[in-house]
């Protein structure tokens, strides 16, 4: 359904920080980062699209949070959602939903909720049983 998410950020280098730790607890991989642009670009296993693409805005203008945006991360299980949310928090992030089942979303949503050090809202969520 998409081919690209972009989000824009104040600090490059700090959100570079942020965003690799979130990225390596969920097992995305660093597609391309060029500082000089500054951007930077992950993608799911496989070099499957859509990319994930951090930036400053392309206008120069300054960045602004969207308010009622989100961007949702898929976690494989639970405690990836847990390592997400940790690194998240280590790196800058801020907690707006801990961890935890949601089952007013479904019976199996298990998800996280947190502000980027820009204020751009993110979602970290399993729709898989917990393991046994």
């Amino acid at each position: 359904m998409f081919s690209h998410v972009f989000v824009s950020v104040t600090d490059f280098e700090r959100a570079l920080t942020f965003y690799s730790a979130v990225m390596d607890s969920l097992g995305i991989e660093l597609r391309f980062c060029e500082r000089e642009k500054p951007w930077a670009g992950w993608h799911s296993a496989g070099r499957a699209r859509p990319f994930f693409v951090i930036c400053k805005p392309y206008d120069g203008q300054p960045h602004e949070a969207g308010n009622g945006q989100m961007i949702a991360f898929a976690a494989a299980d639970r405690a990836k959602v847990h390592a997400a949310h940790q690194a998240a928090l280590e790196h800058g992030g801020s907690c707006e939903g801990p961890p935890g089942l949601r089952e007013q979303y479904h019976p199996n949503y298990y998800g996280a909720y947190l502000r980027d050090p820009d204020g751009n809202k993110l979602c970290v969520a399993c729709h898989e049983p917990a393991a046994s």
